[in-house]
């Protein structure tokens, strides 16, 4: 799947574009919008557990983000609404190590605050993504997981062109998961 139209996608960036939206590598800096969107309970009701997170929970989030650019030379991307600036929320790769049935796998995910939802955005940004791991990565697989009941999710996965592989539960939760999957 390519991105859409006017869409920039450069090997090697450390940010992406599409008609909307900025993806730009997290920073320190984006810690105030982060902790933002993970209080947000609508948000956060399919992720991990399903708690918010505080500013210090965030923190370490965001620090374990920026190492996973270091030590796998990928990563989360700031989506910033190119209008106004504002940080919607992330999206990018990760090794998903939560669920270690699927490993080695690397899953393509986002996070969106509440105010930013329905407007395709998510798709848009997961896009761009796709398109840069093509060119740039050289993976050959993507997964994605979502929480059995996040709809949203499920469509933005067959939107990228990705199918269903599997069910099961995720380890430490015991929540109900679907594993995506789509070849690059």
């Amino acid at each position: 799947m390519q991105p859409g139209p006017g869409a920039d996608v450069s090997i090697g960036a450390s940010s992406l574009q599409t008609p909307r939206l900025l993806l730009r590598r997290l920073h320190g800096d984006d810690l105030d919008g982060l902790a933002a969107v993970n209080a947000q309970p609508e948000v956060m009701r399919y992720i991990h557990d399903g708690r918010t997170l505080d500013r210090a929970a965030t923190a370490e989030r965001l620090a374990t983000y920026l190492r996973h650019w270091d030590e796998h030379g990928f990563g989360l991307y700031a989506v910033e609404i190119k209008e106004t600036g504002d940080m919607a929320g992330f999206t990018g790769l990760a090794v998903p190590t939560f669920l270690p049935e699927i490993m080695p796998a690397v899953e393509i995910g986002w996070r969106l605050g509440r105010a930013y939802w329905g407007r395709g955005l998510a798709t848009e940004a997961a896009q761009a993504v796709v398109a840069q791991t093509r060119a740039e990565f050289g993976l050959r697989r993507l997964v994605s997981i979502h929480v059995v009941g996040n709809e949203a999710s499920a469509r933005v996965m067959t939107k990228l062109g990705m199918t269903l592989e599997r069910e099961t539960v995720q380890p430490g939760t015991g929540r109900q998961v679907r594993v995506y999957a789509m070849d690059l």
